[in-house]
């Protein structure tokens, strides 16, 4: 992909699905940065063009800066340099909606969870479900009116260890009964580290359903270039699954070290 020479000259916001469809996207962006050292390199506005040709209703993302003053200072302030606005910001297509909240802060900045809605949203939530201080890591919660339907959006980054993993989807269940009516529809997406697939059975255990057609398998996101194991997932209340796929090629490869992950719902 080509960097764009503005934020503005990004494409208009289509949808070419039916309306009746819901389409989700989660994706775990890497901070907009690939390689190390001398080979270091900006993917930022790749990642714009990417998530905008994916054309989803709502687009959950992980490992989102909301400053860096280190790479702000790395990547000059160009066309195609570090944005001038947090990345969620510059990722959102023409029209959308954007939520962030933070999960970590670091020396030189911060980052966390975002979703970017074609859809309205409503007063924008957060949940710390860290489960020791060397990881930090949180829930953001959005309400979205979808067609006349509220739609609970819950984006997630889980830890790296099974036990924290175990422990913070029992915090996710406690946080969609205190904050999400049962009545009403959930999309619980993100990076959920469960190398092992050892978390569909808690996920049921919360009401949850993994959004895959029915006797698809998983669908791998990791690591981009050769991707086995099925990191990224959507995760599903009042819907069902009809089709869902992570998009291939060099180009996704390069962007960030997962691939997204998108599926599309329709009412339950």
């Amino acid at each position: 992909m080509t960097p764009p020479a503005s934020r503005s000259m990004r494409f208009a916001n289509t949808s070419m699905h039916p309306s009746h469809v819901l389409r989700v996207a989660t994706y775990n962006i890497h901070k907009g940065v690939r390689g190390m050292g001398p080979r270091k390199r900006l993917e930022i506005h790749n990642l714009g063009l990417g998530i905008e040709a994916l054309d989803a209703d709502l687009v959950y993302l992980q490992e989102v800066r909301l400053f860096n003053h280190a790479e702000a200072k790395q990547f000059q302030d160009t066309h195609v340099g570090w944005p001038k606005m947090p990345q969620a910001d510059y990722l959102a297509p023409e029209g959308y909606d954007v939520a962030y909240r933070t999960n970590a802060v670091t020396k030189d900045g911060e980052h966390g969870n975002a979703l970017l809605s074609r859809w309205p949203i409503g007063d924008i939530g957060h949940r710390d479900v860290s489960d020791h201080r060397f990881e930090q890591r949180g829930l953001l919660h959005v309400p979205v009116n979808w067609n006349g339907e509220v739609v609970h959006c819950i984006v997630a980054h889980l830890g790296l260890m099974h036990s924290s993993r175990v422990r913070q989807i029992e915090r996710i269940n406690a946080f969609i009964k205190a904050e999400v009516p049962r009545n009403e529809r959930l999309v619980l997406a993100g990076d959920f580290n469960d190398w092992g697939e050892k978390l569909d059975g808690p996920m049921r255990a919360t009401g949850l359903r993994r959004a895959t057609p029915d006797g698809a398998s998983p669908l791998r996101t990791f690591p981009s270039l050769v991707p086995v194991f099925a990191l990224d997932r959507i995760y599903t209340r009042g819907f069902r699954c009809t089709s869902a796929f992570v998009p291939r090629g060099n180009t996704w490869a390069r962007m960030s070290d997962h691939l997204p992950c998108v599926a599309e719902l329709e009412l339950d």
